[in-house]
């Protein structure tokens, strides 16, 4: 029988952030693909309604607490996974925040709390996975960024940088961890509606806009991920590591409206 590259049966994979938003979506995405999956969420109440959609799926869940700027919190949270299923074969790096203020508003703590849960939080996150992928020399990372990996855009000065920073992160992590047989890439989501851009949404103009400068003519669908984030996380892309793939529509074609 052809082997299925892209079936992730009797794989373990961890999402962090999984309460809400895409880290939900890339956790179903995960198991309907045949993972066991590991959930994270500094509040494990806020758990409760994705564990049993996994459950429901016939994979085994392991709700787990985790605050990404935490180290305590991200060394405890690894152990007890690896404890719990013997084996980490996949990471999905999703926890993130954001604040929306102009630049010259962005106070020290402003800057403090993006920056270490984007990127800090990432980091720690995949050395104290990578520390239980090494010696299998065998292992799937993945480091959530977005179009601001690669576009800069006012109002999110600090998030932009963090998101920058995950992508020359991506790059710095798959060169170190490449001869172990692991691999880190960065999927950068374009537009989507979530709890952090929700209010962008409700603005019609604004959407408008948005989607005159998106070659698909549509903001993302939170299932347009799931084919790339089982890709990154499967045996399909074995020999695919250091890169930052878009799932944006296009927008970083940097399209516009044409006048003519």
């Amino acid at each position: 029988m052809e082997q299925n590259l892209f079936d992730l049966t009797e794989k373990v994979a961890i999402v962090t952030g999984a309460s809400r938003g895409l880290g939900q979506y890339q956790a179903r995405a995960l198991a309907r693909a045949g993972a066991d999956i590991v959930i994270t969420s500094r509040k494990l109440e806020s758990l409760q309604q994705i564990r049993a959609e996994v459950e429901n799926m016939g994979r085994k869940v392991l709700p787990l607490e985790l605050d990404v700027c935490k180290y305590d919190s991200i060394h405890k949270m690894v152990g007890d996974a690896y404890g719990f299923y013997g084996k980490i074969d996949i990471l999905v790096n999703n926890a993130g925040c954001n604040i929306r203020k102009q630049a010259i508003d962005v106070t020290w703590d402003d800057w403090n709390k993006i920056l270490d849960t984007n990127l800090r939080g990432s980091f720690f996150v995949a050395q104290q996975v990578a520390k239980k992928m090494i010696p299998v020399k065998t292992g799937r990372i993945i480091n959530i960024g977005s179009v601001t990996s690669v576009f800069g855009y006012a109002g999110i000065t600090p998030y932009c940088a963090s998101r920058g920073g995950i992508k020359q992160m991506t790059m710095s992590l798959a060169d170190d961890l490449g001869k172990y047989g692991i691999t880190v890439n960065c999927l950068a989501p374009g537009w989507f509606k979530t709890e952090q851009s929700k209010l962008l949404f409700e603005n019609k103009e604004w959407v408008e806009y948005l989607c005159d400068r998106i070659p698909l003519k549509r903001p993302g669908k939170p299932n347009d991920l799931d084919g790339t984030i089982v890709f990154l996380a499967s045996d399909a892309s074995e020999y695919v590591t250091g890169q930052t793939i878009l799932v944006d529509g296009g927008i970083s074609t940097g399209a516009t409206r044409a006048t003519v």
